[in-house]
């Protein structure tokens, strides 16, 4: 290099650490001294057969809007370049005589291969490469079980992660960034082309907002009251009773230590203490999810539990069509899947019931289910949504037992008791009476009639019995087990 590293730029790579706050890559190019560049490439595929869904695609073009927005108030615009990543940083780095390149870790296997070839080949450049932890509490790599192995049964594993030293404080973000001499090419982040063509985004604008001022102000939320009962409500989904930081945490606008230390530090008020570490239970358990995806990364298609490769699902595409149109005749299974469909998001009790339906009730592959969930969830994870799955298909790590068949009447009745959530995602519902909105198939005709509604046209009968779902699923499962033990 020409230029000396003193006065060289460092090149800051954003991807899923769409931030300035608590920042570890950002941080260390600021406090060098030297002039930053941030800079993002869109590459979707280079994410192999993960590139980003819909939903995800909406979040990005705005939390990248968002960001660009404050890295020019810290004096350093952000670049956006679209290509193969590695190509464009080394192209770039010439191009602006960078010394170095600065970015924080993903945990996908395609990224690691990917990632790895970068720093090597950057490195073979005479560029100084570094990438830090930036988006989870422990690194996968350090927790491990007595045998160096990786856990695969959540409480041992959240025995073992909170017992290694608590996560370092999240750092602020820079006063100010200096900036390259000279002005950069950039093409808009409208040029990505991000957003759909169709408007169908309304749903998510009204719900959502991306950026690392929306994560902050969700977390405020959460943690001025909703927190302190946050053990019972989590569990009601006509509630607001959760954090939902989940699309925030994956794209990277909050990071997991902010949010640990923010909840760590109202647990000294006693009030709702227990309710604070079930919280902090469920950050652990996003580290599980990308502990797994780490050691085991042909999970993403693949069952951990090889026996499942032998399992007798059903190819019945008009069921999968019903259950992503919420039009299953289970009005909590299609209140769920319509919230997905308008919000990009759907509450955590309702995805374990829509996801025990589509696999034990019509017996259709979880990848299926895997598929539909990454295309319309703003936050598609890929450790979260394959631990969720697998978790749910019982063929994963600490999988839910084969006989737990989530009975969608009886879950319905539990925790929309008052049928709050049906009603505002089956409007067509809205004017049954209690208790006939959990099972309108159930109602008397009168009942019906005086409702407005017709089975078979303004709601669907049910599109298979759970009795017969249940019993055809147990039997499915125990001829698995029966051939595992062979």
């Amino acid at each position: 290099m020409t230029t000396h590293a003193s006065t060289a730029p460092v090149i800051v790579w954003f991807r899923q650490d769409l931030r300035i706050n608590d920042n570890p890559a950002l941080n260390t190019a600021a406090e060098s001294g030297a002039p930053v560049i941030p800079l993002f490439v869109w590459s979707p595929e280079e994410d192999g057969d993960w590139e980003p869904g819909g939903a995800s695609r909406w979040w990005l073009h705005h939390s990248l809007s968002r960001l660009a927005a404050d890295l020019d108030k810290l004096g350093s615009p952000l670049v956006v370049k679209r290509g193969y990543s590695l190509s464009i940083l080394r192209d770039f780095a010439k191009e602006t005589g960078a010394h170095a390149v600065y970015w924080n870790r993903r945990y996908e296997p395609s990224t690691i291969v990917r990632d790895k070839n970068i720093k090597g080949a950057l490195v073979k450049d005479g560029i100084d490469a570094r990438s830090f932890n930036g988006n989870l509490l422990f690194e996968p790599w350090q927790v491990l079980n007595g045998k160096n192995e990786p856990y695969k049964v959540f409480t041992a594993y959240h025995k073992s992660a909170t017992n290694l030293v608590s996560p370092p404080a999240p750092a602020e973000a820079p006063k100010k960034l200096k900036a390259p001499a000279k002005k950069i090419q950039s093409v808009s982040i409208s040029d990505l082309m991000l957003l759909p063509k169709i408007n169908w985004a309304g749903g998510l604008k009204e719900t959502w907002k991306p950026g690392e001022l929306g994560a902050r102000e969700n977390l405020e939320e959460f943690l001025s009251g909703i927190v302190e009962d946050y053990k019972t409500e989590r569990d009601r989904p006509s509630v607001v009773g959760t954090s939902r930081l989940s699309p925030h945490l994956h794209f990277g606008e909050i990071s997991p230590r902010t949010v640990w230390h923010a909840v760590r530090e109202t647990q000294k008020s006693s009030k709702g203490s227990e309710s604070k570490s079930t919280y902090l239970k469920e950050l652990v358990w996003r580290e599980f999810a990308h502990h797994l995806l780490y050691h085991f990364p042909l999970t993403t298609s693949a069952p951990l539990r090889h026996e499942f490769e032998h399992f007798p699902w059903a190819d019945d595409k008009e069921a999968l069509k019903a259950w992503q149109k919420g039009k299953t005749g289970y009005p909590l299974v299609d209140a769920g899947m319509r919230e997905l469909w308008h919000t990009g998001w759907m509450h955590n009790r309702v995805r374990m019931v829509v996801a025990s339906f589509l696999v034990k009730d019509l017996l259709l592959p979880w990848q299926w289910g895997a598929e539909w969930f990454w295309d319309t969830l703003v936050d598609a994870d890929l450790a979260n949504n394959t631990l969720g799955w697998q978790w749910s298909a019982g063929c994963g790590a600490d999988a839910a037992p084969y006989f737990r068949v989530f009975n969608p009447l009886l879950q319905s009745k539990k925790f929309d008791p008052d049928g709050k959530y049906i009603k505002l995602w089956v409007p067509e519902l809205a004017n049954l009476p209690k208790p006939w909105f959990h099972n309108p198939w159930e109602a008397p005709a009168e009942v019906l009639k005086e409702s407005g509604i017709t089975l078979g046209k303004t709601y669907p009968k049910p599109i298979v019995d759970h009795g017969f779902a249940r019993e055809r699923a147990l039997h499915a499962f125990k001829s698995l087990k029966a051939v595992a033990a062979k």
